[in-house]
């Protein structure tokens, strides 16, 4: 399977899954994408003191926060950034994982567990550099497209 074919059947997936599915898969998926040991050690090239505390904190529990928190620690998060456009992978899929989960929590657009299925991909992608013409050849992105497909299914 291409990566446009993938990134279409996740389109598909969303779309046919109900909001409460979305929301579930949405949840677990920004715990996912933000849970990394790794991270908190990443973010230190990353941000300020001020952000390094708010990316903990927008990580500590995202999948409970409230759009309006994670809103919050997003700007701080934001203003406290050192890096110029050169960003960890992972931290910066951490981020765009709270953007995705804070904003579809106020908006309830689908397109925003789209692009979360699709950070959690990439984020298995980076991991075993899936191919581009057998996105799926790999075990490990077999499966991660197996778990999007059961949590919206």
């Amino acid at each position: 399977m291409h990566y446009n074919e993938v990134e279409q059947a996740v389109r598909e997936l969303v779309a046919a899954a109900d909001d409460e599915k979305r929301h579930r898969f949405g949840a677990e998926t920004v715990v996912r994408l933000t849970a990394g040991s790794d991270l908190a050690d990443a973010a230190e090239a990353e941000f300020d003191d001020d952000a390094q505390q708010a990316f903990e904190q927008a990580r500590t529990d995202p999948a409970g926060s409230t759009p309006a928190r994670l809103r919050a620690l997003l700007d701080t998060i934001d203003k406290g950034t050192l890096s110029d456009g050169d960003m960890e992978p992972q931290v910066l899929w951490a981020l765009e994982a709270l953007e995705h989960w804070s904003s579809f929590l106020v908006d309830r657009d689908p397109e925003f567990v789209v692009q979360l299925a699709i950070r959690s991909l990439e984020a298995v992608d980076y991991e075993v550099s899936a191919r581009l013409d057998d996105f799926l050849a790999s075990p490990e992105m077999a499966a991660e497209f197996d778990r999007i497909g059961r949590h919206l299914h």
